[in-house]
């Protein structure tokens, strides 16, 4: 059986980040990954995002770069305001995520002006070729920003083992989260135990292994519960569950809803 997950546009696409309410937080706040980029603007409020596997904080004026199947969950409380650029793949972005921390005006008002005018352009009456031609823009902008950067202020938790473990781990989670994989598995094919990969997991992100993995799977279940007609016990087999009943159990212990009572309440498909 072939199973459509997300739609991943390969065009560019701008919208807004806000909060949606305690029901709604696993739309932003579930691991989740993508085949295209995204570019995450801040412009209001605070809070935490957790980005392959390391926990930031993030405020006003904060630029987040999230590569092509990069796993990631942002808290978005309700002061909270941003927009989330889908950008195409065309090779002008970095290969790795950053995170911009605009303190100057200038830069602050350059990148806002740069993704209104995307946002213009991306209207009914705008052009898309001249869309594009900003978001050529606003890559040179981010190119000059992270050189510009001082290097006193980069985050180089990154770059620690523990971090290029975590990073791996989710790496794997986002190609293979579909299968029946334990974290035993996971650990296994890592050349680490998995009680070494949890604590890791713990340190960069305060979450373990477990929690990780199903979270991803949860954003994937939410979304084929309320985006298709796939019959319930088709998802929980796509999802690697072994019965409707665990994937019921799961999915309820996780969302305090059945699956059924999940889709019904989003307004998807009655059909289970």
């Amino acid at each position: 059986m072939t199973m459509m997950t997300e739609i991943q546009p390969s065009a560019l696409a701008l919208t807004p980040l806000t909060y949606g309410g305690p029901a709604l937080r696993w739309r932003t706040e579930a691991m989740r990954s993508h085949d295209t980029p995204r570019l995450i603007h801040i412009t209001k409020g605070q809070g935490r995002i957790i980005v392959a596997g390391l926990t930031n904080g993030y405020g006003p004026n904060n630029l987040i770069f999230i590569p092509p199947h990069t796993m990631y969950g942002i808290e978005v409380g309700p002061t909270v305001f941003g927009q989330t650029l889908s950008l195409p793949n065309t090779g002008d972005w970095p290969d790795t995520p950053f995170h911009l921390r605009l303190l100057d005006a200038v830069p602050q008002k350059d990148l806002s002006n740069l993704i209104e005018a995307i946002e213009r352009e991306l209207k009914p009456t705008g052009d898309s070729r001249a869309a594009h031609c900003h978001l050529g823009l606003l890559s040179i902008f981010v190119e000059r920003q992270l050189q510009a950067r001082d290097p006193q202020t980069i985050d180089k938790r990154r770059d620690t083992a523990a971090a290029k473990l975590v990073a791996r781990y989710t790496q794997m989670i986002a190609r293979d989260f579909h299968s029946d994989r334990s974290v035993t598995d996971y650990a296994a094919a890592l050349g680490v135990t998995p009680t070494h990969l949890t604590r890791c997991c713990k340190q960069t992100c305060d979450r373990s292994a477990l929690d990780l993995l199903n979270d991803r799977i949860h954003f994937e279940a939410c979304t084929l519960l309320r985006d298709t007609a796939t019959p319930i016990q088709d998802v929980a087999k796509a999802l690697g569950f072994q019965s409707p009943a665990y994937f019921t159990r799961s999915f309820q212990c996780k969302s305090g809803l059945t699956p059924s009572e999940f889709r019904r309440s989003r307004g998807g498909s009655n059909r289970s």
